[in-house]
């Protein structure tokens, strides 16, 4: 596996710092790798069903400040003015809380449940239901931004397909930003834990537990418990198993390619006390 060094040596720096470009006269080396299926369908997680309304104590919409900040840098570096910006996989809009106040927002997710809890955070934005991978709104956009939903994405030809679906609504001289929490490069099995309390005296606690059971495939899976307190103070407990695409950075760089954009990668900026994350950045020509 390559190391962060090694991942940068086949980067070019370019713009705004900590942004690099795809050398393709420099490249070579790369993982080998395959579309491994998954082995049965992907199930409906429950964290974006019947347990959406817990959505904003589980991962508050505060905490997605800083890393927006970031965002804004980076869509703003396209080759046109942005002003108008479609998320897929926007999950419950924390993101889009920080983003509307630089950009008019347009928010896609493949769960209702979601959508109705961003709709109370968000109802200046406008939300559409559908599937990253098919959904076509009839209109372009400044810029498509994914958040880590697009770690959903556990085959080659769903992520091809979710990077279409980018591509197909940015506009010429437009930008698309793609956020996973790893690539294969950088993953590490690790856990966590967080949750938080609301003024409505509900409050929810969380651990996970993340781990590649076959290295040789291209999904990872994560182990949540949650500990939901209702308001009368009874509390229940839910388990449940994530399955989440994890792809060397050489294949999200070619799919890339491949759709139509000029692939770069950014390196986070982050306060927070973990290894900072790769953002995957296609600019779209502006002309053919």
């Amino acid at each position: 596996m390559e190391t962060g060094e090694a991942i940068l040596a086949d980067w070019a720096p370019v713009g705004i710092a900590g942004e690099y470009r795809l050398d393709l006269g420099r490249r070579r080396h790369g993982a080998t790798w395959e579309d491994h299926p998954m082995p049965e369908d992907a199930p409906a997680y429950r964290m974006y069903g019947d347990l959406a309304p817990w959505w904003p104590l589980i991962s508050p919409p505060e905490g997605y400040a800083e890393e927006a900040a970031l965002f804004t840098r980076v869509l703003r570096s396209a080759a046109i003015p942005v002003g108008e910006v479609l998320e897929l996989g926007s999950g419950g809009g924390h993101s889009a809380s920080h983003l509307k106040a630089d950009f008019v927002m347009t928010l896609v997710d493949l769960s209702e449940d979601m959508l109705e809890a961003s709709r109370r955070l968000n109802p200046e934005c406008r939300h559409e239901q559908g599937d990253m991978r098919t959904v076509r709104l009839g209109r372009s956009f400044d810029a498509v931004f994914v958040h880590d939903a697009i770690d959903y994405m556990v085959t080659g030809s769903d992520l091809a397909e979710a990077i279409a679906t980018a591509f197909a609504h940015c506009r010429p001289g437009g930008i698309a930003l793609l956020e996973p929490d790893h690539t294969a490069e950088t993953f590490e099995e690790g856990t966590g834990r967080g949750g938080s309390d609301g003024a409505d005296g509900r409050g929810v606690r969380y651990r996970e537990w993340t781990r590649d059971p076959d290295p040789s495939d291209t999904w990872v899976e994560t182990d949540y418990d949650f500990e939901l307190r209702h308001a009368d103070g009874s509390v229940d407990t839910v388990h449940e198993t994530h399955r989440t695409g994890l792809f060397p950075g050489a294949v999200w760089m070619r799919l890339l390619v491949e759709a139509g954009f000029e692939p770069s990668m950014v390196t986070e900026e982050t306060t927070e006390d973990r290894p900072p994350r790769i953002f995957l950045v296609g600019h779209r020509p502006t002309s053919p």
